[in-house]
């Protein structure tokens, strides 16, 4: 069974206020699963044409072999805290390599990075910043690990 998260993130890499508060999210994790974060920075590029296709290609080369990519994309699949938690259970328990979710900067990700990716993943049809997007899948995988190890993080609604 495979354990292994791997975020794969472009942007702006400034260890700041969103290092701390991915923190606590990470450490949570980690008690369950191998979690890694990876954090690509393109080459400079000439325009925001040129750095996203750069950063798609440092995002793409970063995926560990044999990872299952999921891209966090606003027009990707919609679940449910719970159904997440169940699809990542499937996931943990039946695909061999890591699972690799990639995060675009500002920018977004390219259509080859989309096109390369197994499924994707949308927390909504807002526009989030990245690292706000990033923050939201620490906090969310915790969740979906959290329920599935029963533990009492996540409330139902009254």
């Amino acid at each position: 069974m495979s354990r292994d998260l791997v975020v794969v993130w472009a942007g702006r890499h400034r260890r700041d206020e969103w290092e701390k508060l991915c923190a606590p999210y990470k450490r949570r994790i980690s008690r369950h699963v191998r979690i890694r974060e990876v954090a690509v920075k393109a080459k400079a590029a000439q325009g925001d044409i040129g750095r996203q296709k750069a950063e798609g290609e440092a995002l793409l080369a970063a995926v560990p072999e044999g990872a299952w990519t999921i891209a966090l994309d606003r027009r990707g699949k919609m679940r449910s805290s719970p159904d997440l938690a169940i699809w990542l259970q499937a996931r943990l328990e039946d695909w061999p390599g890591p699972l690799a979710f990639l995060v675009g900067s500002d920018l977004g990700l390219t259509k080859e990075v989309l096109a390369q990716a197994r499924e994707r993943m949308s927390f909504g049809l807002l526009t989030l910043p990245h690292e706000l997007a990033r923050l939201v899948l620490l906090e969310q995988l915790y969740r979906g690990l959290a329920i599935n190890a029963g533990i009492k993080y996540h409330r139902l609604p009254l």
